[in-house]
């Protein structure tokens, strides 16, 4: 080893020493072996004395090491090691690591600790110690670092790396919010679903390709005004195509935290003028529902150990939801004398007891089968197992659903300050709130105790935002919102070190429950972070500038953006699809429809490497199809087919093309598009 590699190894170490956090004096290592999933690697697996903070390295082979780390952070503090539940498909955290010359760090980030710092301080003595693994597995050196992570990951990546210097060289945050989205982006879109309920199958088809256009065509005032409200903050409209899988969201986890930080709220809104519930002729009046019944047994499905408490007062919203969702199987229901009648909003509705032993219990519902009542997964939020007990048939309880409708417009008495303009619709002309205004904020506080700190825009190094535009759960317009504040420190310098870059047809999560649901609407985005990830690390090492970030506007709170790729910039493929040359097309059965896209990628992200399309709504997209490059670089391409519907009906084909930056197969980094046509065949 010669005197300048000695020199680096002792930097490394130093830098460790120098740079430790004191709570992190004395890392562990209790596993470390050879592992051939998903690819041969070098998996080590340790911790910190006197912490519960643990952490897994998954290292490459030396000949295919290239000098650098990922470090996924995750919404929760939880497991070191979540990565290993995926390691096949696209979202192959390991995989993609060890196939880019990266390894991969994991955390649990500390575990649970009222020390809302924690959680950054923990993930840097981690991505520190590696180094110090790294230096003992491939020679000296300092391995570049970067770190990710997605909607509450999000928070936590902006935050790590506005807190800490000479950790992370970079970062990628994803599907981000801001300090104001919950619980607001929830309850907007909730209240809007409570308003429009069987109004939806109109809209979407409105929005459809070969709609109306006119999303609010046939609704009445309350409902324009309902669906108004949310777009206008910041829903995108094209998502309602899921209204059904994404429903309330986290909303039911969420009001319980809202609950315990402003309990006066649940009663001013039912008696206070300016809140909706105090006027009896709203339509949160006559929804609310407090309905009275007499338990007749308490039924006990898995007897288990009473001495259970409310432990997830004391957890994260995900990490609370991920271990009350079991809770049905071991927690018992009731059986009552009577239940309401009609189609009675039950939604987030709560039992409440109201005689007996238990009187003055807060139980959340799940649902009603018959006269037997459910009690909602949520319910350690509010009760213990061992209180459940005391619960008794004879019991009068009260089935009430008025809290829930009560947060449904909770955004409405948070107006924040002037930065946040989505929320000008609840401001008079001189500035000042419409309705009354709660004595304080809940977006800040929950944002500051689950990230450690509300974000500044003020880091070092480089960043790439990756947002979509039909995000349900974290509207398009706050990545935006973001990138002003990182402005306000680079100014000019801004592209220097940062880009945003937007993906259409994409929703918050990367996967869903239905499977032909995504593949005809969406399409995953996690090829544009894995591309972000690997030009954000050329950019760091090399130099390389990334491509451009998205070109777009706000207004009204949506994001728009060019309909031509050289226009739009960023790195993901458009595509504009036509069926007989429009955007519909009506037929009869038989008659051959002549289908047309124009794919193009914006400049400097590669080639178009492929084209699949799904006539008849089977998401299977049977047909890949020959493309025809418009130029020599394979930036511009078009693709052409013909079919003919053997039956009648409403189709929606989809043509949905991938670039490449390499022009290859690479698993990782396609980057997908979609675009649909309407074809109307009948009979005659």
């Amino acid at each position: 080893m010669s005197i300048h590699e000695n020199e680096k190894a002792n930097n490394v170490i130093s830098l460790y020493d120098g740079l430790q956090d004191p709570q992190f004096q004395n890392p562990y290592v209790d596993i470390d072996e050879w592992r051939e999933e998903p690819l041969r690697h070098r998996y080590i697996h340790g911790g910190f004395e006197g912490t519960e903070t643990k952490f897994s390295y998954y290292f490459p082979l030396k000949e295919n090491y290239k000098g650098r780390f990922f470090q996924p952070v995750y919404p929760v503090q939880g497991s070191e090691n979540a990565a290993q539940s995926h390691i096949e498909g696209v979202d192959n955290k390991i995989g993609f690591a060890i196939s880019s010359g990266a390894y991969l760090v994991e955390t649990n980030m500390g575990g649970a600790s009222s020390d809302v710092t924690l959680v950054y301080r923990a993930s840097a003595a981690v991505a520190l110690y590696s180094r110090v693994k790294a230096a003992e597995l491939f020679g000296p050196h300092r391995p570049y670092g970067y770190i990710y992570g997605g909607s509450g990951g999000g928070f936590k990546t902006m935050s790590f790396i506005e807190n800490t210097t000479g950790i992370w060289d970079g970062a990628v945050p994803f599907v981000i919010g801001t300090p104001m989205a919950i619980p607001n982006v929830f309850t907007a879109r909730v209240h809007a679903m409570r308003i429009l309920k069987d109004k939806f199958p109109a809209i979407i088809d409105a929005l459809e390709p070969g709609g109306s256009g006119d999303m609010y065509a046939g609704l009445n005032e309350e409902e324009r005004q309902a669906l108004e409200e949310v777009t206008r903050l910041g829903f995108p409209p094209k998502a309602w195509f899921a209204y059904k899988e994404i429903g309330d969201g986290a909303l039911t986890v969420l009001a319980p935290h809202v609950m315990r930080m402003d309990p006066s709220y649940f009663e001013e809104f039912w008696t206070v003028p300016g809140y909706l519930g105090a006027d009896p002729e709203s339509s949160a009046s006559h929804a609310r529902l407090q309905y009275k019944t007499v338990i007749t047994e308490v039924v006990w499905p898995h007897k288990q150990d009473a001495s259970g408490t409310n432990a997830a007062n004391n957890m994260g919203v995900d990490e609370a939801w991920k271990m009350l969702e079991t809770a049905e199987e071991t927690i018992p229901f009731f059986k009552v004398q009577s239940v309401p009648e009609g189609d009675a909003y039950l939604d987030g509705a709560f039992i409440r007891i109201v005689s007996g032993e238990a009187a003055g219990l807060k139980i959340p519902l799940g649902r009603i089968n018959g006269n037997d009542v459910k009690i909602g997964s949520a319910f350690g939020f509010f009760a213990s197992v061992q209180s459940l007990e005391s619960v008794k048939a004879g019991d009068e309880i009260v089935l009430d659903n008025s809290d829930y409708i009560a947060i449904q417009t909770y955004h409405r008495h948070q107006v924040p300050s002037k930065d946040f303009s989505v929320w000008d619709q609840f401001r008079d002309e001189l500035g000042e709130p419409l309705y009354p205004q709660r004595p304080f904020q809940v977006g800040p506080a929950v944002s500051f105790g689950g990230a450690g700190s509300i974000q500044s825009g003020r880091f070092e190094g480089k960043m790439i935002v990756v947002q979509t535009l039909m995000d349900e759960s974290a509207f398009p317009w706050q990545a935006d919102w973001y990138r002003t504040k990182v402005k306000e420190h680079l100014e000019e310098k801004l592209d220097d070190r940062f880009r945003l870059w937007y993906v259409d047809h994409a929703l918050h999560a990367d996967t869903s429950s239905n499977g032909a649901l995504d593949e005809l609407h969406i399409v995953t985005y996690v090829p544009v972070l894995h591309q972000a990830l690997l030009d954000l690390s050329a950019w760091v090492e090399r130099g390389v500038n990334p491509p451009d970030s998205t070109n777009y506007d706000v207004a009204d709170g949506q994001v728009i953006v060019p309909s031509k790729a050289v226009e739009r910039k960023g790195i993901q493929p458009v595509i504009t699809l036509t069926a007989n040359g429009g955007e519909r097309a009506e037929v009869s059965v038989g008659e051959t429809v002549y289908f047309k896209a124009e794919i193009e990628v914006p400049p400097n992200t590669g080639k178009i490497v492929s084209a699949q399309w799904d006539f008849e709504g089977d998401a299977t997209f049977p047909m890949d199809t020959a493309i025809k490059y418009s130029n020599v670089e394979g930036t511009q391409a078009v693709v052409e087919a013909a079919y003919s519907f053997t039956k009648s009906g409403t189709f929606f084909p989809v043509l949905r093309a991938a670039s490449n930056r390499e022009g290859g197969s690479d698993l990782y980094t396609q980057i997908l598009n979609l675009c649909r046509v309407r074809v109307v065949v009948t009979s005659s």
